[in-house]
C-alpha cells in the first residue's frame, strides 16, 4: 500500500514543478474529505483512499495482463471518484487540474498491480 500511495502522486507533482504550481495544492484539497483543507488531513484522507483501493484492486485485478488492467481500474477510479464524487461533494478536488489527477490514478493502478505481484 505504501508504494503505490507514494508513486499515485509523483505525475501531479511533476505536473505542478513544471507549471510553477503549489505542489501541495492536491494534497490540501484532499482534507476536505475530511473537513477542510490541510495538509495532514489530506495525507490521512489519501493513506485511507489508497489502502482501500488497494485492498479492492488487489483482490479483482486479474493475474493476467494485471498491469494493463490495474491502468485500467486506475482510470475508472478516477471517473469515479473526480467525475462523480469531487464534482458533486468535494468542490477543492474537482477544481484541481485533471488531467494530472487522471495520471495519479493511472500510476496508483499500475503500481498496485506491479506491487501485487511481489
Amino acid at each position: 500500500m505504501v508504494i503505490p500511495a507514494a508513486v499515485s502522486g509523483l505525475p501531479s507533482t511533476i505536473v505542478a514543478l513544471a507549471t510553477g504550481d503549489d505542489v501541495l495544492a492536491s494534497s490540501r484539497a484532499a482534507g476536505t474529505l475530511l473537513g477542510k483543507p490541510s495538509l495532514v488531513r489530506g495525507m490521512v484522507a489519501h493513506a485511507a483512499l489508497s489502502l482501500w483501493w488497494s485492498t479492492v484492486l488487489r483482490a479483482v485485478l486479474p493475474r493476467r495482463h494485471r498491469v494493463a488492467w490495474g491502468a485500467a481500474a486506475g482510470l475508472a477510479i478516477a471517473a469515479l471518484d473526480l467525475g462523480v464524487v469531487a464534482r458533486r461533494w468535494f468542490p477543492a478536488v474537482a477544481a484541481l487540474p485533471q488531467a494530472p489527477q487522471y495520471l495519479d490514478h493511472v500510476a496508483f493502478g499500475v503500481a498496485v498491480a506491479v506491487t501485487a505481484e511481489w
